[in-house]
């Protein structure tokens, strides 16, 4: 058994602890475009009937 699934987390889990790891041991000339590509984005429509509902109603 892998440690990561022993310590009751995911892959999930894992991969983004050892990606902050990673990250903040990093020199401070390429940490800060390391942690510009850590940001995510989303966008969530709802639904009716079909038919996404415009944000702007």
């Amino acid at each position: 058994m892998t440690y990561w699934r022993a310590a009751g987390l995911n892959y999930i889990q894992y991969s983004n602890i050892a990606a902050r790891t990673l990250r903040r041991a990093l020199k401070t000339e390429f940490r800060a475009d390391a942690e510009k590509r850590e940001e995510s984005f989303i966008r969530i429509t709802p639904w009716k009937d079909g038919k996404p509902i415009n944000q702007k109603d």
